[in-house]
């Protein structure tokens, strides 16, 4: 799949790489490249043979958000009822990643700010090459900070009081320091970041299909589980169903052989 300004290609068996190639706007969203990028992830998420997703920007950025230079951002030339379904496209990629059934891995380099930030975040890993910037934009554009589902994301992943300055002070943050609080998971080389990204793929796909996908989805509920009975009850209903796979069958049979299993691609 290739669009105007965004690619789909096999980086690896079952690893599928997703590009924004608006390099000369930094990789700004327009409102096409969202419907484009909503349209990859319906098609990716009906794929069996992919695995994982590895989401990138081309040339030296991630994603600067939505394009407010080339656009009419805060829709002033259009009814109310346009901008709303417009923010709802915006906000539903932040959905979209959550929801995909295949593990996300967010190839950060350059600026991820705004909306291009809540995509790194709604990723499942986040890998930084030392260019990585990150920040809130949408407050320092005279808007809340809390968009695309930054408010909800951000705080489970760095904690509420660094999420709390973050989001206030709309400030940036070099790939360091989003190490250091826990925003990416690994800061790598530039010119090796989509190798660190294979790799890292790798590691889940020698995993079960529907293991993977399970831990995905239990994780995702888990995060905000009521209680820690709530979250057993989930997880206890998955194990079960978990063990009539024939992905389990393969798995334990590998494991008591001592060879590597062998899963169907689904």
């Amino acid at each position: 799949m290739s669009k105007a300004h965004l690619s789909r290609e096999s980086l690896a068996p079952g690893v599928a790489l997703l590009t924004l190639s608006r390099p000369e706007r930094l990789n700004a969203l327009t409102w096409e490249l969202i419907d484009d990028l909503h349209a990859a992830l319906v098609d990716i998420g009906r794929d069996e043979s992919v695995r994982v997703v590895v989401l990138t920007g081309e040339g030296r950025g991630f994603c600067a958000g939505l394009d407010i230079v080339n656009d009419d951002p805060f829709g002033r030339k259009k009814p109310p009822q346009v901008v709303f379904d417009r923010q709802e496209r915006v906000a539903g990629l932040a959905l979209a990643l959550r929801n995909l059934p295949q593990p996300v891995i967010a190839a950060v380099n350059g600026p991820a700010s705004g909306g291009g930030l809540a995509l790194a975040l709604a990723s499942d890993i986040r890998l930084a090459a030392p260019s990585a910037i990150f920040n809130v934009a949408f407050v320092r554009i005279g808007l809340s900070g809390c968009d695309v589902g930054v408010s909800h994301l951000l705080p489970r992943i760095v904690g509420l009081g660094m999420a709390s300055e973050l989001m206030l002070t709309g400030r940036r943050v070099d790939a360091e320091e989003a190490l250091r609080i826990g925003l990416v998971n690994r800061v790598v080389p530039e010119e090796s970041l989509l190798e660190e990204a294979v790799g890292l793929a790798a590691e889940i796909t020698r995993n079960s299909p529907f293991g993977v996908r399970m831990t995905k989805q239990v994780l995702g509920r888990n995060v905000d589980a009521p209680s820690l009975e709530a979250a057993i009850d989930l997880e206890n209903r998955t194990q079960v169903v978990a063990t009539r796979t024939g992905d389990a069958k393969e798995a334990l049979e590998a494991f008591l052989a001592r060879r590597t299993p062998t899963f169907d691609n689904r």
